[in-house]
């Protein structure tokens, strides 16, 4: 009760404080200059249970033979203020309350996105997700009308410009957006299909890092380039700096040939430079010395790691709100996987339902499939006992894991969401002697 009280103070709170700011618009009428302005509001409860497996052996991560239960709650509100000279200033503020099953281990495709993203250790308190200047320069007069929402003042914005973003950031609002399949507080919330498994993206335990971004954006065509300072330790919340020591670079050239709401196509590349593991090494250390490998020892700065992924849409009908989507990843797999998931093979495919159908204009219906692979050397370095920050079963009989998902969101008047969410997943932590993990969920989503 007294942790309830506390979560409420702490949102009544934010929402206090942005009381006194204008309130957020339906409409694209442009704000003001120097006047913030709510951009909205969100409060999320994720309960899933994961019923007993298959667990004829147990390692320091591995997913609980009895089952588990788990509730995340996380809370926000975002605020933006135009300025001169077509800048933007963009402020999200979150909270993160809970834990995740099995404390966030356990699975290449974790079964909760929003524990990726606030993590399942340290203080729980409210911190600044996003804080950055956001300037766009026309290239013509076409514009596109903008209403308000997260990180979107009302507006207007040319439908050719150049866009070039500093601060602090999240590397999936801008590389790896998927209609249908990207946000885990209203889509599915599997991290196979919120991005490319094999994205191991820079991020801290929260999902954040400071970086900066360039976007030449066409009406059919965009390239963008984003730098972004990588975590100091593997899921670690500390950063490390300066860039030219360690660093996360990728470039990602999207395709509309058919405009904003018709197919659209992604290719994605990224390096990174941290201070990881290599796996080989790691190997090597072990057999010499009649040890457990550990790739936390073998640890050297200016290690790389770099990987390519295709991410496709496509519409089919209603307004595109019913349609297909597909990611495809690959990753070197030599050095250790290190800020979202131990995955170096990814294929995700799925479709999402529009309510229409059944008089339920708001409802959706969505389905994927997700396999997941590692490397040649990853699998000997986890068979061999070895631990990455997400499995450590201390032995392995591989198999490529499997995840299915199936979720049905319930619209209930215009702010809530209800999601019943069922998840299954085959061969959990790439272990044919586990499982398979079966979780049952449901998510209430409430958005300002």
């Amino acid at each position: 009760m007294h942790r309830f009280r506390q979560t409420l103070a702490c949102l009544l709170l934010s929402l206090v404080s942005a009381a006194s700011l204008p309130a957020r618009a339906a409409d694209t009428a442009a704000p003001p200059l120097f006047m913030p302005q709510l951009l909205g509001a969100q409060m999320t409860y994720a309960g899933q249970d994961l019923g007993p497996l298959r667990s004829p052996y147990a390692g320091p991560l591995s997913l609980r033979a009895g089952g588990d239960k788990a509730v995340t709650r996380t809370y926000g509100v975002y605020l933006g203020m135009r300025l001169p000279a077509h800048l933007a200033f963009y402020l999200d503020t979150e909270l993160f309350r809970g834990r995740g099953i099995n404390d966030g281990t356990g699975l290449a495709g974790y079964v909760n996105g929003d524990a990726v993203r606030a993590g399942t250790g340290g203080r729980q308190i409210p911190y600044i997700a996003r804080a950055y200047l956001d300037w766009n320069l026309p290239l013509g007069d076409a514009t596109t009308p903008t209403a308000a929402a997260q990180d979107q003042l009302p507006g207007a914005v040319a439908a050719a410009r150049v866009e070039l973003k500093l601060g602090r950031l999240s590397v999936a609002d801008d590389f790896d957006k998927n209609r249908y399949a990207n946000d885990t507080r209203r889509q599915f919330m599997n991290w196979d299909f919120i991005n490319a498994a094999t994205y191991d993206y820079a991020a801290d335990t929260r999902g954040y890092s400071d970086g900066f971004i360039a976007a030449w954006v066409q009406p059919r065509w965009t390239l963008r380039y984003g730098l972004y300072q990588m975590p100091l330790h593997a899921n670690g919340q500390a950063l490390e700096g300066p860039l030219g020591r360690a660093r996360s670079e990728q470039v990602q050239l999207s395709l509309h040939p058919f405009g904003s709401d018709g197919f659209a196509l992604r290719l994605l590349a990224y390096r990174n430079i941290a201070r990881m593991g290599r796996y080989a090494q790691a190997l090597a250390l072990a057999a010499a010395t009649g040890t457990t490998p550990d790739i936390v020892a073998n640890d050297r700065n200016g290690r790389r790691k770099h990987g390519w992924m295709l991410n496709a849409e496509l519409p089919l009908a209603d307004g595109g709100d019913t349609g297909l989507f597909a990611r495809l990843g690959w990753n070197d797999g030599v050095t250790e996987s290190f800020a979202y998931t131990e995955a170096d093979r990814a294929l995700s495919v799925g479709a999402q339902l529009s309510g229409v159908h059944w008089q339920r204009t708001q409802d959706r219906i969505g389905v994927a499939l997700g396999l997941d692979g590692l490397s040649t050397l990853h699998r000997a370095y986890l068979a061999g006992g070895g631990c990455g920050f997400m499995l450590c079963d201390g032995a392995l009989d591989y198999g490529r894991e499997r995840v299915i998902e199936a979720y049905y969101r319930l619209q209930l008047g215009h702010y809530l969401q209800l999601s019943p969410d069922l998840q299954w997943i085959a061969n959990p932590g790439y272990n044919r002697a586990r499982g398979p993990a079966r979780v049952v969920g449901l998510r209430a989503h409430l958005e300002l």
